[in-house]
Formats: C-alpha cells, structure tokens, sequence
C-alpha cells in the first residue's frame, strides 16, 4: 500500500489561531440524564440565547422537531454554535435512546470531542454505556459531568465509582459538591482551591473554600494529584522533586491525559438549576482537542485505489469534507459537512468521490438547530450545512475535483424490525413511495424494500420507536396517511452441522455457448461468529480452477447467504472451503461458476443443520419494590432470562435478556401493572436460538 501525504499550502497564524480555538464536541448520555438541558444552559451562559428552554415546556432549542417536543426526547442529532472565553464552541446534542443510536455513531465520526452526562443518582446507565463505547470506537476524547446533583439520592462518589468500574479504570474528579440533595449549591474547584456557588439573584460566586470542608477539599486535592502523577511522566517527574503538583502542571497533565484518553476529568452540577455550568465550559476549552490536536484525516485516492491520502486541518490544503447528515428544509435539501482541510467558498464545485458526481454549493450556513445564517466560506475546523448538493448522502465525502479523496464513511447499524407500510389512500401510493425514499435519504439505518411478488413496501428499522417516529414523519411532513402492519423481527439462520465433500456440478446448454462448472465444497460452521459471518478459502491445487473462477465461487456463495432453507432468512457462522473443480474450455465462464457456487452452497445448506436465530435486547426495568414480582413474572412470561435483580430500601432494578419480539407494546403493559411507576431501558444484545415453531411477532 502506497501512502501520500499532501502538503499544499500553508496556514497564516491568525488562521491557525483561529482553528486552535475550536472545540467541535457532542453531548452524550443516556435517556433523561440531561444533556439536551446542558445543551440549552451552555447556549444560555454564552449569550446564544437570553431565555433558558426547558424540554418539559417545549421551549429547547434543540429539540426544535415536533415529534421531539410532543415526546420529551431527543430523536434527531442538532448542531448549534457558540462562543466561551474566546472558543468557538460547535456542538451536537445527540439522542439517549438505543433506537436511535445510528444518530450517535454519525455525529461522532465527525467530532474531536465530547461530554458524556450522567446521572448523579443511577449513575451509568446502559445507553451511556453504549454511547460511550461508540465515542471509544471512534477515538473520541471525553469528559464526565455528573448531573442532577439536587436529586434525592445523589452521590458524586457513588457516580464515580460507577464509571471506574464500567467505562474507565480513571476517572479524575476535579470538583468537591457544595451541600447534598436539596442544599446543593456549589462546588469546590480541587484546582485551584476555590468554592465557586451559585444563587438565583447573583448567579455564580467565587469565594475561600468553606471553613467545613477545606480539609477534605486539601485530602482530594491530594489525590488527584497523585493519581495523575501516577499516569503522566512530566507529573511525576514535578511530584516527586516538589512533593505537590502546581495548579498550571496539573491543568497541562489533565489535557494530555484527556486527549489521549488515559483518564477521563469528571465534574458535577445541577443544569436544571443553572448550577455548574461555567466550569464546566472551562474544561471543555482547556482539555478537550481542537481540530489542530487530532490526527490529521487519511482516506483512499477513490474506490478500488490503495493510495492513502493525508489532510490536516489546514486551510492552505485541498478542500476536504465528510457529510454526516441529510434533511429536508423549507429553503432546501441541507447536508451537513465537517470541513477537515481547505475551504469553500459559495459557488465552489465539490466532488463526491463515491460517485463521481461534481455538484455545485449555492449557499454555506451556520447552523442553529433549526435557524441558519448564511456565511461566505467555511474553513477547516468547521462544521456547517450546504445547500446545491443533490444527490450526496450521508457519509459522502465532497472534496476538491482537482485532488480527490475518498474518507471511511459511518457504519449504520443493521435494522432488527420491519413492518408493512400502505398508504390509506390508493391516490397516495406515490407520494408514500417519494416518502419512503426521503427518510431512507435522511436516515441510513432506515431501509425500504419493495416485495418483488406482492409489490408490499416494507420499513425496517431498529426499533419499535424508531418505527413509529419514521410513521409519524411521513403523515406530518409529506401528508400521506399510511397503514402501519404489526411488527416483524429481522430473524437470522446458522450453520450448526455442515457437510464436507459436497459435489455440484452446474451444466446449462441451450443453444450457443453453454455453461459449465464442477465444484466440490466443504461446508462447516464457523466456531467463533463473533467477528465473521462468512468466511472462503480455496484449497484447488494444480491450477484446476482459475483465479478469476475460485473468486466468483465466492461470489456465488455469497449470493447464496442472503436467503437460507429455513426461511429465506440471512445465513450466518458459514465456512466454504473450496477444494476441487473442473472446468470445460469452452463452456466455463465466471458467470458459470458464480451460479454454481450460489447452487452449491444452498443445497449444501439444506444438507446440512442450521438453527433459526432471534434479536434479543439486554433490558433494565426500574420498579418500586412492591410490584418486583409482577413484573418477573411478567419477563419469564416474555421469555426472558434475567441476568441480575437489584433491590434497595424502595426501588428494584431488574437486568434481564428478552426476545426482542416480546417486547412490542412492553412500555403499555409496564406501565399498567406498575400504575406508571416503572420504567425500562433497552439496547441490542445480538441473537439467540428461537424456539420452534417461532412465535408471531
């Protein structure tokens, strides 16, 4: 593999500058932590906006969509903008809920940094847990802030300790809680030794540390400094001449160590109340990356190229920009792009490198969830919205036509429910199929499929909510009333019991060339499916089967996968080895061998043994204590398997593994036999033999 750096150009200090005081970061928890309330308090503190929103009023600004104020949840991924002790602050305040984790994986491939909220009462909960291994996944350096400190039951350490023990083995609090519960009101800066509290009419106050707590703010203090001394060289080298580390030296180590994702800062607050929020915004500037602190991007010369492409984020250097969002607005279709390199300018031309296609931007706007202002050029470092592109979709890459570049664009998660769609109206089939085809457009892990016998269009999704949400949109926003049919899980087949020595041969002759190929197969389960679905190999000695043939096989086998003999469900934990073959001189083609391979391996499939596979969901039900029993009943009736049940003075937390068929209509059924107390969460656990027969779902 070949690699080219590119190094066109050069930046302007001031421009440097500029992009050096950038933080492009996203809000991450899970449901009801209150990101979407920290998101609205940051715009409120830097002057975005002069009137604090709250999401059970409908008053966010970033749960602008209908749906997302009828529901009191964030659905859809909104980017705002705003200034903080001379930064520039572009965030994304992202969904909680795992059916709309697709929202999450999009935004973080295009973020530097991020702030993950939990809350002070439950602590890690398992969306937060998913959404912080997605930041992981993507490189994502993180900071902690634990909410809801007012609450009942709140405990900073307790929080602490949950993320050390399932998200980092170093979570570095730098803040003492002023008070507990009710009489929260501030916090102990362990930097710099200063209580800063807040109160409606003065807002916040900075003052001595309070006489009863200045000697556990000294103990903590204490070690914070040893335990980053213990992770940062330089620390360590100040500790062990002076015996302390200063205020400047702690602050420098805090930033490396957050950058490379050696610790993770945690600080607290209450954002309902307005109560924490300024430092944290100093953190978010002083630790998290700027564009100049990331890794410069690499991508392909283009698809099928091997060359390896380099972009820092440099003006001086070809444009370079992924798009990691599609939405429809009244002034026109928007795609949102994060600028990795160069600039652009409004009547620039920009090459979607996938495709090939060279479109032109007519307009560059700054974005506030649903307001935009249009600017003249945006640089590296930015994140803005353009209008003109047609056809580029999320995960495109646009870049300069002269220099092309093809960025690795997000993975959608693979849909796991599917249901029928009908427009109610037989007037309305095509602006249902125009519908279909704009939120497919807009949201990549929604696929729409059309039954080639009976003409049915389906949806499938990742979950029920995400279903009703896409159903919803369309009767809203394209005014076509549909008919929505019952639920269907995405169900997988897998090999248990192979065959070896399988011969096939394929011979069609009709008339003018004919087709020939002769294979023998060994067909066996993959022992570990957990990183491979399928795997091929070829063992034909003596050049008995060409190159370009044993690639076809292959071809053909995969074809084979995609419908198994159980159901015409996709085959899963396959190995093929291909070990003899026969070819005519005439009659042999790739064509041919790709049908026989397809053939093979489905009467291989159904030589064999395979066992049908059902999505299950990991679920978390919070109940009063009273009604514990209900509702385990309730889950062993779902055929559930419960993994772990928690119980304190008043509450019960149940873990169980449930079929996510049994799951369609749970939040009603809960909700009814705990009189609305109870509460539940789920996210995808893979898949588990089903019974048979399958029950309908």
């Amino acid at each position: 593999m070949r690699t080219e750096t590119t190094t066109t150009g050069t930046t302007t200090t001031g421009t440097t500058a500029a992009i050096a005081d950038v933080r492009n970061l996203g809000i991450l928890a899970h449901v009801d932590a209150g990101k979407t309330t920290v998101t609205e308090r940051i715009l409120y503190l830097t002057g975005t906006t002069h009137k604090r929103g709250e999401v059970h009023d409908g008053t966010t600004v970033t749960d602008f969509d209908p749906q997302e104020r009828d529901r009191g949840i964030t659905i859809f991924a909104a980017a705002v903008s705003c200034a903080w002790a001379g930064h520039r602050i572009n965030l994304i305040d992202t969904p909680g809920h795992v059916d709309f984790a697709d929202e999450v994986e999009r935004s973080l491939r295009v973020l530097d940094g991020a702030v993950a909220v939990f809350d002070a009462v439950a602590g890690v909960e398992p969306q937060s847990e998913s959404v912080w291994r997605q930041a992981e996944r993507h490189g994502v350096p993180r900071i902690a802030f634990v909410n809801k400190l007012d609450r009942a039951g709140a405990d900073l350490d307790a929080a602490v300790a949950s993320i050390r023990e399932h998200l980092h083995p170093h979570p570095l609090a730098v803040q003492l809680p002023v008070g507990a519960e009710d009489a929260f009101t501030g916090v102990v800066d362990l930097i710099t030794l200063r209580a800063l509290t807040w109160t409606e009419e003065d807002g916040m106050r900075e003052h001595p540390v309070p006489a009863h707590l200045a000697e556990e703010a000294a103990a903590r203090r204490r070690a914070l400094e040893e335990e980053v001394a213990a992770l940062h060289p330089g620390a360590l080298e100040e500790f062990c001449t002076d015996g302390a580390l200063g205020a400047a030296t702690l602050t420098s180590a805090l930033r490396e160590l957050t950058v490379s994702g050696e610790a993770v800062v945690v600080l607290c607050g209450s954002a309902y109340r307005n109560r924490g929020i300024e430092p944290l915004l100093d953190p978010v500037c002083a630790y998290l990356p700027s564009p100049l602190d990331v890794p410069a991007v690499s991508g392909s010369a283009g698809p099928g190229d091997d060359t390896v492409i380099e972009r820092a984020a440099d003006p001086g250097q070809p444009f370079t920009a992924l798009a990691f969002k599609v939405s429809a607005a009244p002034t026109g279709r928007l795609t949102y792009l994060r600028v990795y390199a160069g600039r652009l300018e409004k009547g620039d031309l920009v090459l979607d490198t996938a495709t090939g296609r060279t479109e032109r931007v007519a307009r560059i706007l700054r974005v506030q969830a649903d307001r935009r202002t249009e600017t003249a050029c945006a640089l590296a470092g930015d994140i803005v919205a353009v209008i003109g592109p047609k056809a580029a979709r999320a995960g495109a890459t646009l870049c300069a036509p002269g220099a092309p570049i093809l960025l690795e664009a997000p993975v959608s998660a693979e849909p796991v429910v599917t249901v029928a769609v009908e427009a109610r109206r037989a007037a309305d089939t095509d602006r249902l199929a125009t519908a279909l085809a704009r939120l497919a457009e807009e949201d990549p892990s929604l696929r729409v499929r059309t039954d080639p016998e009976t003409g049915q269009r389906t949806l499938s999704g990742l979950g029920e909510l995400h279903l009703e949400v896409a159903a919803e949109k369309i009767r809203r926003e394209h005014g076509v009333d549909t008919v929505v049919g019952r639920p269907r899980v995405a169900h997988r087949e897998r090999l248990v019991a192979g065959v070896s020595g399988f011969v096939h041969r394929h011979v069609k002759q009709d008339g003018g060339a004919g087709q020939f190929a002769h294979l023998v197969l060994d067909v066996q389960p993959l022992e570990d499916t957990s990183e491979e679905e399928f795997v091929f190999t070829s063992t034909v000695t003596g050049g008995r089967v060409p190159r370009e043939y044993v690639q076809a096989v292959e071809a053909g086998c995969r074809d084979a996968l995609a419908e198994g003999p159980l159901g015409g469900h996709p085959v899963t934990g396959v190995r093929v080895t291909l070990t003899d073959g026969a070819t005519h001189p005439k009659d042999s083609s790739e064509l041919a061998f790709r049908t026989a391979g397809r053939g093979a391996l489905r009467a291989a499939l159904r030589a064999g043994r395979l066992h049908l596979l059902e999505p299950v969901a990991q679920v978390t039900v919070s109940v009063p204590e009273d009604a514990l029993g209900t509702v385990l009943g309730d889950l062993a009736a779902r055929r559930g398997q419960v993994q772990a049940t928690d119980t304190t003075r008043t509450s019960a937390q149940v873990t169980a593994v449930v079929p996510l068929a049994e799951l369609f209509g749970y939040a009603s059924r809960l909700r009814s036999r705990t009189q609305g107390r109870g509460t539940f969460t789920t996210r995808p656990a893979g898949y588990a033999p089903a019974p048979a027969p399958v029950p309908t779902a």
